[in-house]
């Protein structure tokens, strides 16, 4: 359970879920030509979670001073797990995610995406050791690679089926991956501009250089703040753009996406405690599950 803990298993098993969405939800009901059979795809979801599972696991490794003044109940490595046994399980992860990778990159014939798996494993690692003590640039790469989880289910599915008869159909759905990319990206920096206001003491006490800690909390939160209304903004005009025959479509929408988001950048102005800020992240993680979960809704909407 330890080894479950520090991978982050079920920010996994949501990977895992929003990349099934993405290929039985979207694709297959409307007969979008993919590349993969069911086998290269699992291989694909298997991949990316060796990767997102080594790139918590060095996380942890770098945050345990910091994890022991803001969550120390929940620290695992150097407690519960060694740090060599934890530094090993990083390796042999991206060992196996990076070789599903090149593996897959010349099963679709498109051995250049080999790179793709690299890039995100090298940056989760300078993220960890480097860029998540700097303001704002680490949110925002990590962010990327969150978004990347969605858009790789296209670049090995749709992109190598492409032809001149398909192109149109093919794009369209690409297309459709990029707005929930975007709103991965979006939410997740959120989330992440969040966790660091909650944990300012113990970054501070490690010496880290985030947004809260080089001007200050309140700051922090107001640039935040501003932050979330883009996702506010994006989600009017999806629904006065694409969605405004369909009701059920609005619906869900504003009820599940949108209002959650007003929520919470409510209780962002609102918010001075860290319990508050606690409470916050995981009101995004929730939109998050429900934005993806309007993959459901394109049978409905594209009839």
């Amino acid at each position: 359970m330890h080894i479950l803990n520090l991978i982050r298993y079920k920010n996994l098993l949501l990977i895992v879920f929003v990349q099934l969405l993405i290929r039985l939800a979207l694709f297959e009901p409307f007969q979008v030509d993919v590349k993969l059979n069911m086998i290269g795809f699992t291989l694909l979801m298997l991949a990316t979670i060796c990767i997102a599972a080594a790139g918590n696991i060095i996380n942890d490794i770098y945050d345990i001073e910091t994890d022991t003044v803001n969550k120390p109940n929940n620290v695992i490595v150097g407690k519960s797990i060694s740090e060599t046994t934890a530094f090993n399980l990083f390796i042999v992860l991206n060992i196996i995610g990076v070789g599903l990778g090149f593996y897959l990159s010349h099963s679709i014939g498109k051995s250049p995406f080999f790179s793709i798996f690299v890039i995100i494993s090298a940056a989760l690692y300078v993220y960890a050791s480097f860029l998540k003590r700097t303001p704002l640039i680490g949110n925002i790469l990590i962010s990327i690679l969150v978004a990347m989880s969605v858009l790789i289910v296209g670049l090995f599915d749709l992109i190598p089926t492409i032809t001149e008869s398909n192109r149109a159909t093919q794009m369209t759905f690409f297309k459709i991956l990029i707005d929930y990319a975007v709103f991965a990206f979006l939410i997740n920096l959120i989330r992440e501009m969040i966790k660091d206001i909650e944990d300012v003491d113990g970054d501070y006490k490690a010496q880290m250089n985030t947004l809260p800690i080089a001007i200050g909390r309140e700051r922090a939160k107001y640039i935040t703040l501003v932050i979330s209304l883009l996702p506010i903004a994006a989600i009017v005009y999806y629904i006065t753009t694409y969605l405004y025959k369909h009701q059920i479509a609005i619906g869900y929408f504003l009820v599940f996406v949108f209002a959650p988001l007003v929520y919470a950048s409510i209780k962002m102005y609102l918010a001075t405690t860290k319990s508050h800020f606690k409470h916050i992240s995981m009101v995004y993680k929730i939109i998050m599950l429900f934005g993806m979960l309007s993959m459901l809704l394109y049978s409905y909407i594209l009839k």
